[in-house]
């Protein structure tokens, strides 16, 4: 089945419980980026998608021509600390060898942004959010087995899909990521042997915008194909199971519920006080001249 005969299988989540606040869910593309020297990047193409407990990440410099040894992509653990209101992120595996962005964030939502502050200062980020409203849906990849051999292999990866938009994340192989462990950069583990370009670049995070068809990717191969959304089942303990292939194998690739909310309002205007909404309104001549929605 396809994931839309899946979703009228499954049980919807809800949302209580949620460790952090609502307005992170969904998909967001990065406006700018301002550091703490003065300077601004408002090119490079970077998203970020928020599943009830993992966030799926992507940074390409130079879009489809960022060089491979220099593309970013993640998955990871969301961690909230209530106290502090700060989000952090536990990333066991990446498209690079190390974790280039260790701080946690200070967010604030203004309107359909988010702002992400540094703590340190180094930085902050203005997140805009792409989607308005529609499924919220979140499988976490726990593990592959390869059909022919049996082996189950441990391996990182999930799909969250944000109203109109989905992403799509998994790890390389085990014994590639091993080989990479440790490595003091891709281009040197490449030329040191340890991995080819290819496999290096099999470290995938898709994004399909507005529709299935893949518009940014960490794999050169994947640009404009389809992302792969059938050949899913509900098995009886709840785990989801989708066939495909891994490697030029036969796989089965096995997913657990994060979250599924069938109809989900993402959050695209923050609260003011009546002051403030008095002041808007009576100076909406100026204010609003120039005003327009940007995502």
């Amino acid at each position: 089945m396809n994931l839309a005969q899946l979703t009228g299988q499954l049980t919807a989540t809800g949302l209580d419980g949620l460790a952090f606040p609502s307005y992170l869910l969904g998909s967001f593309r990065r406006k700018s980026i301002t550091f703490s020297n003065g300077l601004t990047d408002e090119t490079t193409v970077v998203y970020w998608f928020q599943s009830r407990s993992f966030s799926i990440d992507l940074r390409l410099s130079d879009g489809a021509q960022t060089p491979v040894s220099t593309r970013q992509g993640w998955i990871g653990d969301t961690l909230w600390d209530d106290r502090e209101e700060l989000l952090s992120w536990h990333i066991v595996q990446s498209y690079q060898p190390h974790n280039q962005w260790p701080e946690p964030a200070k967010l604030y939502p203004v309107g359909n942004s988010v702002l992400e502050f540094a703590p340190s200062g180094a930085y902050v980020e203005d997140w805009r959010q792409q989607s308005a409203s529609g499924p919220l849906i979140g499988l976490r990849l726990k593990a592959v087995r390869n059909e022919r051999t049996g082996a189950l292999l441990p391996m990182d990866g999930g799909l969250i899909v944000a109203g109109a938009h989905t992403a799509y994340a998994q790890s390389r192989l085990p014994d590639v990521e091993q080989r990479l462990r440790g490595a003091s950069g891709l281009e040197a583990a490449v030329a040191h042997g340890l991995a080819s370009t290819a496999e290096v670049e099999s470290y995938e995070v898709s994004l399909a915008l507005d529709g299935a068809i893949i518009r940014h990717s960490t794999c050169s191969a994947r640009y404009g194909e389809t992302l792969h959304l059938d050949d899913y089942d509900l098995l009886s303990d709840g785990t989801i199971i989708q066939s495909g292939a891994l490697a030029g194998e036969p796989c089965t690739f096995l997913y657990t519920l994060d979250v599924f909310v069938r109809e989900f309002a993402f959050t695209c205007r923050s609260h003011c006080g009546p002051a403030a909404e008095q002041w808007l309104h009576e100076e909406r001549t100026h204010l609003m001249h120039n005003a327009a929605l940007v995502r």
